[in-house]
């Protein structure tokens, strides 16, 4: 019987805490859309050459999440890195972007599709981690290369990730880790039939929406500071 392909956002969140994917999936669909400021942040990407040539006062009105003077110098580097390297015009001149991407086991929007050789490319609204990308944006990234694989019966070897309030662009390649990785989300999200015990990660839990619902206790900053 063949099965519905899993949303890429369901693979992402089940990469980071599966309880969280349990509690997202069953809000409705109107709820589960990002907010508007991660709309405001991805806005950027198609911009890095008028925010290079912006003044500072006009980029500190930006969703820059760094400094206006580091992030000129952060993204002006990065360009030059990857214009040394033969892919800053490839990344700013995608086949298409915002492509809904449907493959065998996983859908879901590919933010931009490079050519030649074809790769996805994610625009996060978070923040990069210190080196690399965090590992439910690579199960994210697996699941678009794989769903463009799919559709275009050819091989997807490389992935990009693209952090525009950071000034940050990093590209990983599909090992055989980061496919395992993708797989055992996969399989968890499709074995997902009830709440999955809770994450060991507690500082995962601080931000959550579903903290309440999930029942999990996070400390307080008056406990943090020795009162609770």
């Amino acid at each position: 019987m063949t099965q519905t392909p899993v949303s890429f956002s369901d693979l992402r969140t089940a990469a980071y805490c599966l309880r969280k994917c349990y509690y997202q999936q069953r809000l409705p669909a109107e709820d589960r859309e990002p907010p508007p400021e991660v709309d405001s942040i991805r806005a950027l990407e198609p911009r890095y050459e008028s925010l290079l040539e912006a003044p500072p006062g006009d980029l500190d009105a930006e969703p820059i999440a760094v400094p206006s003077v580091r992030y000129r110098e952060r993204l002006a580097a990065t360009r030059r890195r990857l214009a040394d390297a033969g892919q800053w015009d490839r990344l700013r001149n995608p086949r298409g972007r915002d492509v809904l991407a449907t493959g065998r086991h996983c859908r879901g929007i590919v933010h931009k599709v490079v050519p030649d050789p074809l790769e996805p490319a994610l625009v996060s609204s978070g923040a990069p981690p210190e080196n690399g990308v965090w590992e439910s944006q690579s199960v994210h990234a697996v699941a678009a290369a794989k769903a463009l694989a799919w559709e275009h019966k050819e091989s997807v070897e490389r992935a990009w990730l693209e952090y525009p309030a950071y000034g940050v662009i990093r590209s990983i390649e599909l090992t055989t880790r980061r496919k395992a990785q993708y797989r055992s989300a996969l399989r968890a999200v499709r074995e997902l039939d009830g709440p999955p015990a809770r994450t060991t990660n507690r500082s995962k839990c601080e931000s959550c929406e579903f903290t309440a619902e999930c029942g999990v206790k996070t400390r307080t900053l008056r406990s943090l500071l020795g009162f609770g």
